[in-house]
């Protein structure tokens, strides 16, 4: 890495945009403002275009780009929000990135904070107090340094925290006074070499010795794999001590590829919620391995009610340290009778060691999909069949999957098959998400085909979030289910009326999108990418996804729009009546 070439420096930003080249931020996705206009400048002409800028037409598609790129890599990027009105437009992308656990550094502006240096009106307006206040329930740290020096200093630590687990976001903001402030002298070497992440603890011997007892000695042992890496060794483990065991494994679709869709020891499928045959398999377990599964006593609720739990538990999250008090998503609380503070792999590695857990086995080959008749109207499940079918000659990776599917409409063989849900479950992050994430496919190499299949409403909430992913060529395919509604509230006020005994046919009254109806070809066409227009058959989706891939190779992005009809799978829907 790179020391801080300070030296050069003539104002306070170029020693911030040398700090943010030098910790090897490769992008900082950011919506032009002039309370960071030192730092924008120096990023332009002190460094050379590192980080290289991504330009954002709105800020929460700034921090969505940044989500989806840590989601593939595992590593932060930086992010420059202006003011506390970008903050405020950025805030709930923050809040994805903290539920979702994934790394990111937010670099904050404000001010002049000195009155006395403030321009007329608009410098009044876009100063604050105490800015972090703003997010400093739903990040890990946040500073507000007091000079140039300590500027950097921020940038060094918070890069630091941000990247060690349990990863999250971080906040720096920055006096625009600072930034315009000559550099009269030289700062000293800030080492930063010494001052990244620090080294991940080993399992306490005992605790491991402990779970080896227990494991050892079950006759039903069931994993819940949760937050887990996408590193293809850590997966390679992981099957492998699953056949050690003998175990059956539950999975979610929230968190993405964990484990191979096909293996013999899935019980159920992974969806938002445990299907009937993962609670069973949960039921039916005399030791459950928590690897850090989102909300496990949730789950333990479901499945055992408010009761005792008869079966012996081992856990091993260190999301403990990421819970606050303002937000609750750290799930309901639990039992445990062997717990480590450690990330899941860790533990995983440990136990294949010490249990002798020999190579995995060959994995299975997901069944083929349904056939689906080129002509008549989609369901979701249809589209899903399609897109595997179209797609099976690429490696693909499904950055997003609508609320409708399920593990057994998507199923996955990698650790990048997919990436999960949003986090905080904003909705609206979906095509920065996949911006960010492609970005990072294309930068890796690895001729991943990036996909993701968004919802009509996530889809126009932040559709400009297209337009970066366009500018820089990255290749990106987006199918968009439209079903002219943002149904899941339809299947909650449907609930509601019955329960109430009110009509169910006015479920969506306030739901709908029509009169007009969307155009959502010409959106995507207006941030420019290639559509085609409203698909309405099989046949047509083929034939366009013959087009799309063309479109990809030249590293352009591809949005199809097919028409579908209103519905979920029948588990997804059972979920959401009845609270999961």
């Amino acid at each position: 890495m790179n020391q801080t070439q300070s030296t050069a420096a003539e104002w306070g930003s170029d020693v911030m945009a040398a700090t943010l080249r030098d910790l090897g931020l490769r992008y900082i996705a950011l919506n032009p403002g002039a309370s960071f206009r030192g730092l924008h400048d120096s990023l332009v002409n002190a460094t050379g275009g590192d980080p290289e800028i991504l330009l954002c037409i709105h800020e929460e598609a700034a921090v969505a780009i940044a989500h989806g790129w840590a989601k593939v890599t595992g590593r932060p990027m930086a992010v420059a929000l202006h003011s506390n009105v970008g903050l405020m437009h950025g805030s709930m992308g923050i809040f994805n990135a903290f539920c979702d656990r994934v790394p990111m550094v937010v670099v904050g502006a404000t001010g002049p904070l000195d009155a006395a240096r403030r321009r007329p009106w608009i410098e009044w307006i876009h100063t604050a107090q105490d800015q972090g206040g703003l997010v400093r329930d739903f990040i890990k740290w946040d500073d507000q340094p007091g000079s140039v020096a300590a500027a950097r200093d921020a940038l060094i630590r918070g890069a630091a925290i941000a990247a060690t687990a349990p990863r999250g976001p971080v906040y720096i903001n920055i006096d625009a006074t600072l930034q315009e402030e000559p550099v009269t002298a030289p700062l000293p070497d800030p080492d930063i070499a010494r001052r990244g992440a620090p080294p991940a603890a080993a399992p306490a011997a005992a605790a491991v010795a402990e779970a080896v007892r227990l494991l050892d000695g079950a006759r039903n042992v069931v994993v819940l794999m949760g937050r887990m890496s996408r590193d293809p060794a850590d997966w390679a483990r992981r099957v492998a001590l699953v056949e050690r065991l003998g175990a059956g494994v539950v999975t979610d679709f929230k968190t993405g590829a964990t484990f191979p869709s096909a293996h013999p020891a899935v019980a159920g499928r992974a969806g938002y919620f445990p299907d009937a045959a993962a609670k069973d398999a949960i039921a039916a377990a005399d030791v459950i391995l928590n690897l850090d599964w989102l909300d496990f006593g949730g789950t333990l609720r479901s499945v055992f009610g408010t009761g005792p739990v008869p079966a012996r538990i081992i856990a091993a999250s260190l999301d403990c340290h990421a819970h606050r008090g303002w937000s609750k998503d750290g799930g309901a609380p639990y039992p445990a009778d062997v717990t480590f503070l450690n990330e899941p792999d860790q533990v995983v590695a440990a136990l294949a060691d010490a249990l002798g857990a020999g190579p995995a086995a060959a994995a299975a080959v997901p069944p083929p999909p349904p056939a689906v008749a080129d002509d008549g109207p989609l369901t979701p499940q249809d589209v899903a069949a399609v897109l595997r079918t179209s797609l099976a000659l690429s490696v693909t990776c499904l950055v997003r999957a609508p609320l409708s599917w399920t593990g057994a409409d998507w199923p996955v063989d990698h650790p990048l098959g997919a990436l999960g849900y949003d986090g905080g479950g904003g909705i609206g992050s979906g095509c920065g998400m996949a911006v960010g994430a492609a970005l990072a496919l294309r930068d890796a190499g690895k001729g991943v085909l990036p996909l993701a299949v968004l919802g009509d409403g996530d889809f126009l909430m932040n559709a400009s979030a297209l337009w970066t992913g366009v500018n820089r060529s990255v290749p990106l395919l987006v199918v968009v289910l439209n079903n002219r509604s943002f149904y899941n509230d339809e299947v909650h006020q449907e609930t509601v009326a019955r329960h109430r005994g009110r009509p169910p046919e006015n479920k969506t009254v306030g739901i709908v999108l029509d009169q007009p109806a969307v155009d959502i070809s010409a959106v995507a066409r207006g941030f420019g990418a290639w559509s085609p227009g409203l698909l309405r058959s099989a046949g047509a989706l083929r034939g366009a996804l013959d087009e799309a891939l063309a479109v990809l190779a030249t590293g352009g992005t591809a949005v199809l729009e097919v028409e579908t009809a209103k519905g979920y799978a029948p588990s997804m829907a059972t979920a959401l009546r009845t609270g999961g």
